[in-house]
């Protein structure tokens, strides 16, 4: 499996897993972005991942006022 494969396949799902459990979210959707997604990747280039998710219904029934952004940077390095 090549590294780029691993992070696909393996990396990027189990981060997504673990942001759903710190967070108290469940992803419904997710797609890749940046540079990667349009072609243009070099082979440093990072991955993007961008998602929709949706909270707990009382978080949305809450009366003061929240930022609904989740912004998380890994820097994951692979064993090569």
């Amino acid at each position: 499996m090549t590294d780029h494969q691993k992070i696909v396949q393996e990396i990027i799902p189990a981060k997504l897993k673990e942001i759903e459990a710190r967070e108290n979210i469940r992803v419904i959707h997710c797609v890749e972005s940046g540079s990667r997604a349009w072609g243009f990747a070099s082979p440093d280039s990072d991955y993007d991942v961008r998602f929709i998710y949706v909270r707990p219904i009382e978080y949305y029934l809450r009366l003061d006022k929240t930022r609904d952004v989740i912004e998380w940077q890994l820097d994951e390095t692979l064993d090569k």
